[in-house]
């Protein structure tokens, strides 16, 4: 019977060693992987990051300011859709993936939000669909996109509400249920179909895409509450709603 060569007492100690930095290492690693999923963000493919003129860091209590000319952010146009009055005092502009659970978690809340700060705060939405792990989520955001062709702003809402209700998002939605849905915003089918076939808002969901990166957006949801005086406040991940009061009144005090 062949037997185990013995390690040498000498060298012994230094196999120990690099097992347990290796085993050190990935428990590291898997560690941060979880704080970040627990914080309700779904990360982004490292192909959506720019290299270059990337914002300034945000703070990481939400509730700090930071100047608003150093996030490289879109400048809102009537090319936005807007939620809520275009004279409120705040504009929350979200980046999200309609098959992000994380953005779907928000959801409720935002609307929640547009109920308790009634005028004071606008809600603009912004496509971001992460493609690498949802590759149903850009011709979900075309959808939205025909819905609003075809029924205005408040088809735009209402198809992307419903959308977040009914997906069992990470890529569970049937795209069949597309036409569907538009049918309960009160849009042609037909016509609905005829416009999503066509791939004619293709190239606007790419130009939300690379605004957000351009912006530091890496994962979603991701929030900028701006004021109108230069200030911003960035929100990373579903927080809890009580965060998103506290950022809200922290900026109608500012």
């Amino acid at each position: 019977m062949a037997q185990v060569p013995k390690v040498p007492q000498n060298l012994l100690l230094p196999v120990i060693v690099i097992v347990l930095v290796a085993v050190s290492f990935l428990v590291g690693a898997l560690w941060q992987k979880v704080s970040f999923l627990e914080k309700g963000g779904t990360a982004a493919p490292a192909a959506n990051n720019v290299g270059a003129n990337q914002p300034v860091a945000a703070p990481v209590d939400p509730t700090i300011p930071v100047k608003a000319d150093t996030l490289n952010l879109t400048s809102v146009s009537d090319k936005d859709h807007i939620r809520g009055s275009k004279n409120a005092k705040l504009t929350w502009i979200e980046y999200s993936d309609l098959e992000c659970p994380y953005c779907k978690k928000i959801h409720p809340d935002l609307q929640k939000m547009m109920t308790d700060y009634d005028g004071k705060v606008r809600w603009v939405y912004r496509h971001f669909p992460l493609t690498s792990i949802h590759s149903k989520a850009p011709k979900e955001a075309e959808a939205t996109e025909c819905a609003a062709e075809l029924g205005g702003n408040n088809a735009f809402w209402k198809y992307v509400d419903r959308l977040f209700e009914v997906t069992p998002a990470n890529n569970g939605l049937d795209e069949k249920q597309l036409p569907e849905i538009a049918s309960y915003a009160g849009i042609n089918k037909a016509k609905f179909q005829s416009c999503l076939d066509s791939g004619k808002y293709a190239q606007h969901v790419a130009d939300d895409l690379n605004g957000g990166s351009k912006a530091g957006v890496s994962g979603t949801p991701k929030g900028f509450l701006l004021d109108g005086k230069g200030n911003a406040w960035v929100i990373n991940g579903a927080v809890p709603y009580a965060t998103i009061k506290s950022v809200i009144d922290a900026a109608l005090k500012n």
